[in-house]
């Protein structure tokens, strides 16, 4: 069984639970052991940067210093923010010495030191890369047959570039829900950004980047969108209502994290993926899904 140091992130453990159980779910069934960190903090999501920067790189050096304790190689986030911050950080500790030397030095406090040693990971990377669409695919039980998904990466899942990644046009998200038997609709805004925390400073510019993404799934004819992580979810899902009476709309799109499609296919019951605690129900209806 492969083992990952797992940083669930905070959103997983309150709007994004439905994410953390199907995350786990899917982990079992394809033979991974995710071992989640002793005593892990936030991240500092989007927000604390712009306020202290230092202290912000210092909140997620500590996670990758826990992670680094355990002796296991990969540290692994479903949650792109968190994932985001835990790279970039990461690669700052070893190129920036001097950076690396007044995180380690505030880290003494907690008798805690980082190298940057781990290899930070999203979580849809290790399905793809480590276990393979092929090993997936032979999971598959209840194909996702005619379900139209737009595959939403957000614009974090791909930001910073690592390696020789096309940031412009990923198509791993794709791939993975053709190895489901479900119908990735081509999604030109799979990339951009849903708003993020914006939805709290500046909510009518936040609303209008969601009612965008939204327009373009219908215009794509999706039924459902899938995401790789909570805020986008919150963003596209839990506003559709508001965007509704802002723009005049009648959006009502299922929003469903992609381990809950895994998962389904895989033949879990809905109750073990967190299905049917969405705001927005349908998303995984008898009509549009086999399984379920």
């Amino acid at each position: 069984m492969k083992q990952y140091a797992y940083y669930p992130g905070c959103s997983l453990e309150s709007l994004g639970k439905s994410y953390h159980l199907s995350t786990l779910e899917v982990a079992a069934r394809l033979g991974i052991e995710f071992k989640e960190l002793e005593d892990w903090n936030c991240c500092g999501a989007t927000a604390y940067f712009p306020v202290d920067e230092l202290l912000a790189y210092t909140l997620s050096a500590r996670n990758l210093a826990i992670a680094e304790k355990t002796g296991l190689k990969d540290f692994v986030a479903p949650c792109s923010a968190c994932f985001k911050n835990a790279y970039t950080t990461n690669k700052y500790l070893n190129s920036d010495p001097d950076l690396a030397e007044h995180i380690n030095y505030a880290l003494e406090e907690d008798n805690l030191h980082v190298a940057g040693t781990m290899q930070v990971r999203h979580l849809i990377e290790v399905f793809v890369e480590d276990i393979g669409l092929d090993a997936i695919k032979e999971k598959v039980t209840y194909p996702l047959n005619n379900l139209k998904v737009a595959p939403y990466y957000g614009c974090q899942l791909v930001r910073p570039r690592k390696g020789n990644e096309n940031v412009e046009n990923p198509r791993y998200f794709e791939e993975l829900l053709s190895a489901l038997g479900a119908e990735p609709i081509e999604f030109e805004s799979k990339t951009r950004c849903c708003g993020g925390s914006l939805i709290v400073t500046n909510r009518a510019a936040a609303l209008d980047m969601v009612e965008k993404l939204l327009q373009d799934a219908v215009n794509s004819h999706a039924q459902i969108i899938a995401t790789t992580c909570p805020m986008c979810t919150v963003n596209l899902e839990v506003y559709q209502s508001q965007v509704n009476r802002e723009f005049h709309t009648n959006y009502s799109i299922p929003i469903v994290y992609f381990t809950q499609l895994m998962g389904t296919s895989f033949g879990c019951t809905p109750k073990r993926l967190g299905i049917n605690k969405e705001i927005i129900p349908r998303a995984l209806e008898k009509s549009q899904v086999e399984a379920v």
